[in-house]
């Protein structure tokens, strides 16, 4: 079984800009994370020297899992995701991309996706957890976008090549899903209520015991992922007042 107990740093007064009053606090449930569904940077920070574990954010927006009973990131809807398409085989060269006016410095034709994510959050305009980029060296690249963008129609980027070698190399980008649309109903999609504290939990771990927060009042511009009240469906369990 793979279970922890959760632990947090946090006090009822500190660590949550996002609450806004105690009130309700003592309605928390406990429950239990599917922690493969979280992302770093989006939903969790990296262990550092001095917290071995890594650190999942407090006020996280969450929905219980039909199929598994465990809790994952509320998803009302679909987050944008693009393909990004290195063909006819280049040896060498460099290729950008482009998005919303800025432009990445050269990538590797034969880069790591850890390398192009990294390209991605050095513009201005794309912070860490905006975009998570996965994929073999050389591509195709996906694209997931989330953070800021998280369920939004994200405008397409664009790419240009300066490759060597193969046959009429290029690189392309393609949006598999439109953001902003119904996401899958597989209960994620249902709102339940917020991660009340911080939870630390090992690298190794794929679940862990967290207390969720059904009734209070929360200023949703705070939270540590983006979060639109009027995408909850009607029919909530949960109570909550959001500051306008």
């Amino acid at each position: 079984m793979d279970i922890q107990p959760y632990t947090s740093t946090e006090t009822l007064a500190v660590g949550r800009p996002w609450l806004m009053s105690m009130l309700g606090i003592e309605a928390n449930e406990s429950i239990t994370l599917d922690l493969t569904k979280f992302t770093e940077n989006l939903h969790w920070t990296a262990p550092s020297a001095h917290q071995m574990d890594r650190k999942m954010k407090s006020g996280i927006p969450l929905g219980k899992l039909t199929a598994s009973g465990l809790y994952a990131p509320y998803n009302a809807v679909s987050n944008e995701v693009q393909t990004v398409t290195i063909t006819g085989a280049p040896t060498g060269g460099t290729f950008t991309i482009t998005w919303s006016g800025q432009t990445t410095t050269a990538i590797a034709y034969n880069a790591t996706a850890a390398t192009v994510q990294t390209a991605l959050e050095a513009l201005s305009n794309i912070a860490p957890g905006d975009v998570v980029v996965t994929g073999n060296a050389g591509g195709p690249y996906t694209l997931t976008w989330g953070g800021t963008q998280l369920g939004e129609n994200v405008a397409a980027p664009t790419a240009t090549a300066s490759f060597t070698g193969g046959t009429s190399p290029g690189v392309t980008i393609a949006t598999t899903t439109a953001g902003g649309t119904a996401a899958t109903a597989d209960g994620s999609d249902v709102f339940a209520g917020f991660l009340f504290t911080e939870v630390a939990f090992s690298p190794t771990a794929t679940k862990c015991a967290a207390p969720l927060m059904v009734h209070g009042q929360i200023d949703p511009s705070k939270l540590p992922v983006a979060f639109d009240p009027t995408d909850v469906p009607a029919g909530s369990n949960t109570q909550f007042v959001y500051k306008a």
